[in-house]
């Protein structure tokens, strides 16, 4: 089984990061591609920064398509490009956000998200209402940490996202915290341990999600809405981008 992890950002650190903690959980015989875009922003932290991840996350959904690739995971909490991916992928795709949701609901009765900036929380609530979370969903709180602050050596950032998690506890009647950027994903364990409470990645519950569906021969719909993308001529920069008849 090939399984292509893309951190939609271009930051290798983070993409490095995300791949180990992904090859982490992953059963042996299971091949983890990590990777991030030739074209980006460094970091995704506004619908703008949102907007132009999706170009090149799609480039890799297609040359994993050309590669023989079993299934996706998109390593970033907006879920950016999620349904574009799946219209272009045989296999199936999942986002982070929507994987670490559905299984906090499956282990607690309520959950808090616990993110970077603030101005990210408004999508945090907005895909817990389109994924059916939102009545487990306690609050989606933030750290107002930058996401390269979490690649800084010496940064404060995990004391401050600890934090953060004990006020979510303490403040919002959560048993369960949802960690809210792919960057966090090292921090899964260490904080567990310190709050006695689940908390969950996106990153390792999109791995283990994905290799569930490849195993059970799940493989994305291709009636309907998620059927490939009509073929069309784009143009300007986007001329790579033409589907061919």
């Amino acid at each position: 089984m090939r399984i292509k992890i893309i951190n939609p950002n271009t930051t290798w650190s983070m993409t490095e990061k995300i791949g180990a903690c992904a090859r982490a959980v992953a059963h042996s015989g299971t091949e983890i591609v990590a990777v991030s875009p030739a074209m980006g922003p460094v970091s995704i932290e506004s619908h703008y920064d949102e907007a132009l991840a999706v170009p090149g996350l799609l480039q890799e959904i297609a040359a994993g398509e050309r590669e023989g690739i079993d299934g996706y995971v998109i390593a970033c909490f907006g879920d950016p490009g999620l349904k574009a991916a799946r219209e272009l992928a045989r296999g199936p795709v999942v986002g982070i956000a929507e994987a670490a949701m559905h299984l906090a609901s499956m282990v607690a009765s309520r959950f808090s998200v616990v993110t970077t900036l603030g101005r990210t929380m408004g999508q945090a609530w907005h895909l817990a209402e389109i994924y059916g979370m939102e009545r487990f969903c306690a609050n989606v709180r933030a750290c107002e940490l930058p996401v390269l602050e979490l690649e800084e050596p010496g940064s404060n950032a995990r004391e401050r996202i600890v934090d953060e998690c004990r006020r979510s506890l303490e403040e919002d009647g959560s048993d369960c915290i949802v960690l809210g950027c792919a960057g966090m994903t090292d921090l899964c364990e260490h904080i567990g341990g310190l709050l006695g409470v689940p908390v969950i990645d996106g990153v390792a519950a999109g791995t283990k999600l994905i290799e569930s569906l490849v195993t059970l021969k799940l493989q994305t719909s291709k009636r309907g809405e998620l059927a490939h993308p009509l073929p069309k001529t784009m143009k300007g920069a986007l001329e790579g981008f033409t589907l061919p008849r």
